[in-house]
């Protein structure tokens, strides 16, 4: 499931493609089109065995062929935190989303994102849809709300960039509708309208594009996509705390250089038994006046690397952290969901199976014998259908994991990001210290007054003469 080149497709699915990708040109899905659970399972079966009318075009539908460059063009999305507004009870945390692509720039709060969310699942469930930071607790700080901006951030930027996602219309609404409802907005949109199984006319047919080995592919795939996210949850965490000590390094260093300012502006008079070193002291206290101004300036070096290395090194880790978490609940909801559900029909089919077998043996009444046999013709049907849900499941997870595969060489950005900011930083703050020096000279001054660094004590312990 790496997006590597596959074998040549059967003729009847080359024929099945051409047709789908035929009907969606002519005829896109009606906006009041039933539910899954309203559809007839037999429409189904009959829609995929209806023979094909054109030839299908070049490239395998299951393929991607997006580039990393191209899903971040896609659109950049600010998610500012705005001034709070008091509530009756509480006060409520609102956001400015603006997107680059549709330039726009509208309001949300928290549960604008809540709803965008699950009408994401509702109509991409075989997906990977992101999952949203959690909800904002009493006593909630300053802290918590900044890192819960960042996380919103992340999850739209995820989303607008996502090959599907962004071209559908909930996205558009949740970026760039004005009005104040913008959650009743949301779910007409999805109001009627089915998933993506039962909006894609390639759904039923999925199984044709599939690798023979697809479970084995799919069973490798989550194992390295697992101890790539274990690698990199270790690897933002490091890169948290190399930010920080930067952070931490700049204020020690504006408090390091206010001490030594507050040495040099003491008004304490000199004791008249140490009057004969008034001059020296005078001296020193003269040079470490003026210091706190450049190690404010060090300070503030330093206190820049971190903050960019938290935007530009653990930001970015963590955005493909959780994309690579969002693969994960996609493969929980795979086994959980459809396969669950499949193998739940399969027994409640053998169960109905032995019960006709046990009323053929007993010679019931025929009204009971034919109420069985049309339960176990519905329950055929909807095992096809979830077989057919199954195979799209398998599709869509086969494109996923070929999504996260686009998005690995971000790897390179983030390293890129790491060493230039080491570079940078280290370069300014040594300027600084460079012209630190001179300001220091009579600190050091000797008896001809060159800039001699004290000397260390000789091991014994004893000064020379």
């Amino acid at each position: 499931m790496t997006g590597r080149a596959m074998d040549p497709l059967p003729a009847a699915a080359v024929g099945a493609a051409a047709e789908a990708e035929a009907d969606e040109e002519e005829d896109p899905p009606a906006a009041d089109q039933p539910t899954p659970q309203a559809i007839e399972p037999q429409a189904i079966v009959q829609q995929a065995a209806a023979p094909s009318r054109m030839q299908m075009p070049q490239g395998n539908p299951l393929l991607l062929s997006h580039t990393l460059q191209e899903l971040l063009a896609r659109d950049t999305v600010q998610v500012e935190l705005i001034p709070e507004k008091k509530g009756l009870f509480l006060k409520h945390v609102e956001y400015e989303v603006s997107s680059q692509r549709f330039k726009s720039s509208v309001y949300r709060r928290y549960n604008d994102f809540v709803v965008f969310q699950e009408m994401l699942l509702h109509k991409f469930p075989y997906r990977m849809v992101p999952a949203l930071p959690p909800k904002r607790m009493l006593g909630a700080d300053r802290e918590f709300i900044e890192a819960r901006r960042r996380a919103l951030k992340r999850f739209v930027n995820l989303v607008a960039r996502h090959p599907l996602f962004s071209e559908d219309v909930v996205l558009k609404l949740f970026l760039s509708f004005s009005g104040s409802d913008v959650q009743n907005k949301l779910k007409e949109s999805a109001q009627c309208i089915g998933d993506e199984f039962m909006n894609c006319k390639l759904a039923t047919r999925a199984k044709d594009f599939l690798p023979a080995d697809i479970q084995a592919q799919f069973a490798i795939s989550r194992e390295l996509i697992r101890n790539i996210y274990n690698s990199f949850h270790k690897l933002r965490d490091r890169a948290e705390r190399i930010a920080s000590r930067a952070i931490d390094n700049a204020a020690d260093l504006l408090i390091f250089g206010k001490e030594l300012s507050a040495i040099g502006s003491d008004t304490t008079p000199l004791p008249s038994w140490a009057a004969l070193n008034s001059s020296t002291w005078g001296s020193l206290k003269q040079a470490l006046k003026g210091l706190s101004v450049e190690f404010a300036l060090l300070a503030d070096k330093a206190a820049q690397q971190g903050k960019q290395e938290e935007n530009d090194v653990v930001e970015k880790l963590n955005l493909f952290l959780d994309l690579l978490q969002s693969y994960k609940d996609l493969c929980e909801r795979h086994e959980k969901g459809v396969l669950h559900k499949h193998q739940r029909a399969l027994h409640k089919y053998s169960l109905m199976k032995r019960q006709m077998m046990s009323a053929a043996a007993q010679n019931r009444e025929p009204e009971s014998v034919e109420q069985l046999e049309s339960r176990i013709v519905e329950q055929e049907n909807a095992i096809q259908t979830m077989e057919l849900r199954n195979y799209f499941s398998l599709y869509c997870l086969h494109q996923e994991t070929q999504l996260i595969h686009v998005y690995l060489p971000l790897t390179s950005h983030i390293l890129r990001a790491f060493v230039n900011s080491q570079i940078q930083g280290h370069k300014e703050m040594s300027k600084v210290w460079n012209d630190l020096r001179p300001k220091l000279s009579c600190l050091f001054a000797g008896p001809h007054s060159a800039l001699t660094p004290p000397c260390s004590p000789p091991e014994d312990g004893l000064c020379p003469h």
